[in-house]
């Protein structure tokens, strides 16, 4: 038996809690792309802007957990990598699932975090579905590959533990080839801590441009003039002007 077979029912109720949250904000992204297809501009604007916020929301968590990992490394470079409280608790939780591998339930509660970041990332795509000129979606776009990527990582990470392997498998483990000891404890707590500032730091990207153009995404669901500068001047342009135009030409 590992030592999650010991977690409170506090450490499942916030796993499951915190697993309910991944799933429903993935179910609302679903539903948006749906709903967006039949024209309900308003709820989709709505609902998107909502999903990016939980996004943000848990990657302030998520992030903080790889900066004191990163901290805590600093103060004690040879020793195993540490976990806040509360990721050590939500970590039992999970670990709760099989208790027979021990470290399991680290693994996914980083992956279910990653996928709670990745549709934040995801949301800001649905956020400018409408709107495809402005820079947000961009921004966006670049975030979703490395997010995605990222996430495949911690699939790769949690499925190996699962099904049995001596080492979790992944690009952040040389593929289970690094023997344990504090090479491979440095390499993936900094592999890890560097991939989230950097998505982060794309996330934060695509935020600020989201806020830069939020009138012109606002407009492109609400049923106001067309996003692009030139589209939108065309339509400033009264009709019988255009029609004189026309004919004098």
């Amino acid at each position: 038996m590992g030592p999650h077979a010991h977690a409170s029912p506090e450490n499942i109720v916030g796993a499951t809690l915190l697993l309910c949250w991944a799933v429903v904000t993935w179910t609302a992204v679903l539903a948006l792309m749906v709903a967006d297809r039949h024209g309900r501009g308003r709820q989709v604007y709505r609902g998107a802007s909502a999903i990016v916020l939980l996004g943000v929301v848990g990657q302030i968590g998520h992030l903080q957990e790889h900066v004191a990992q990163a901290g805590y490394w600093v103060q004690h470079p040879n020793s195993k990598p540490w976990m806040t409280p509360w990721g050590e608790g939500l970590a039992m939780g999970f670990g709760r699932v099989d208790t027979s591998h021990p470290a399991l339930g680290m693994e996914i509660l980083h992956f279910v975090g990653n996928m709670i970041f990745l549709a934040g990332m995801v949301g800001v795509m649905v956020l400018t579905c409408r709107a495809p000129g402005v820079r947000a979606r961009m921004w966006g776009r670049m975030g979703v590959w490395m997010q995605g990527l990222h996430g495949l990582e911690h699939l790769s990470l949690m499925l190996s533990v699962w099904l049995g392997a001596t080492r979790p498998i992944g690009v952040s483990t040389w593929f289970g080839v690094m023997h344990p000891g504090p090479g491979l404890w440095t390499y993936r707590i900094w592999w890890h801590f560097l991939a989230n500032v950097l998505g982060s730091v794309i996330f934060a990207g695509a935020l600020w441009h989201v806020w830069v153009d939020r009138k012109v995404i606002e407009e492109s669901f609400l049923g106001a003039p067309a996003t692009t500068q030139g589209k939108r001047r065309r339509a400033a342009v009264p009709q019988p002007a255009l029609a004189r135009a026309a004919g004098s030409a």
